[in-house]
């Protein structure tokens, strides 16, 4: 099947069940990520990560499994089933990846494609998203905005909080940074979404440079798709995920569930680390000074092991990104 027609295909249905429920639910810096100037958005430490656990609640995986499988798919989503997986590394990348560790997550649905500017744009006119920075591109990187501007691109310019609202609107959330990896690392350890393979450009975005390339449509990479089906994992705009950024939330007893600090832990760890001089512990960006949030998967305008599925990379929720979009999940026993 032709790409563009798969893409119509994936991506209308699903707009126009967004549609329906934007009429039922409308209410009355060193970094390649990183922009060039401070945002005027508040930056200030994000509240508190939920300290609820993610475990499977005493059931088998089989079960879950088995019930979430006699339910209907939601739209536009994909299953990702229970159980454990190797989170992290033990060599290579950054220190904030090490070491491996094994983490345990519920099934969960998660969406095929990273949010686009389509789909986006019905969450804005229902009145229950912020706009996206539609001007960011030649504000901040003397670039056409158009080209980021396509209907079935993603959606580019938003913060932390416009994704939380926008899955919030569609009865969703912000995956976990554990559940992002579980979708793009299966329980194989792959290095990337589609296996150990080097990146290319017939499997992802990706090696742009920033100013003059910009994302692909969603699902436009086919050969890219990760182990449950989902496209563009690595590559094409970075996401926002849900957990604030822990440099060492793989250290702490909660590792196992997939959980980092709460906030209070890590402005310890973060002054830890500028005590100790260990700039680059989190990779090219400063280390952090207030409770930021995790991004994944890479983006049009990185390098090609920089897509690693370990990759951890933070940024202030407040930020505008050229760079970044999001997509959304949904707890798959509810």
């Amino acid at each position: 099947m032709p790409v563009e027609s798969e893409l119509r295909r994936i991506a209308f249905p699903l707009i126009l069940g967004l549609a329906a429920c934007a009429k039922s639910r409308a209410p009355e810096g060193a970094h390649p990520l990183a922009p060039p100037s401070a945002p005027s958005e508040e930056t200030a430490p994000a509240p508190e990560s939920s300290t609820e656990p993610r475990g499977d609640g005493g059931k088998s995986d089989a079960t879950l499994d088995a019930a979430v499988t006699a339910r209907p798919t939601p739209d536009g989503m994909l299953l990702v089933p229970a159980g454990t997986f190797t989170m992290g590394a033990d060599r290579g990348g950054q220190e904030d990846e090490h070491p491996a560790h094994e983490v345990t997550v519920r099934g969960f649905w998660l969406d095929r494609t990273e949010v686009t500017n389509a789909a986006y744009a019905l969450c804005v006119a229902a009145k229950a998203c912020g706009p996206n920075d539609a001007h960011l591109a030649s504000r901040e990187h003397e670039q056409d905005d158009r080209d980021f501007a396509h209907p079935l691109q993603p959606v580019t310019g938003v913060t932390w909080e416009n994704a939380h609202d926008y899955c919030a609107w569609r009865g969703t959330r912000l995956p976990s940074e554990a559940e992002f990896e579980k979708a793009a690392r299966d329980t194989d350890g792959r290095r990337f979404p589609w296996g150990n393979e080097t990146p290319t450009a017939e499997r992802t975005a990706f090696g742009r440079v920033l100013g003059k390339g910009a994302p692909d449509e969603v699902g436009a990479h086919p050969l890219g798709r990760g182990p449950y089906g989902h496209d563009d994992l690595a590559g094409n705009v970075w996401e926002w995920t849900e957990d604030l950024y822990d440099p060492f939330a793989y250290r702490r007893p909660s590792a196992g569930e997939g959980r980092p600090g709460t906030c209070d832990e890590i402005l310890a760890a973060e002054r830890q680390l500028l005590d100790s001089g260990m700039q680059g512990y989190t990779g090219s960006n400063p280390i952090p000074t207030g409770c930021e949030r995790v991004l994944r998967g890479g983006a049009f305008n990185y390098d090609a092991p920089g897509l690693r599925s370990t990759n951890r990379v933070h940024h202030p929720g407040g930020f505008h990104l050229v760079m970044a979009g999001f997509r959304c999940a949904k707890e798959a026993t509810e």
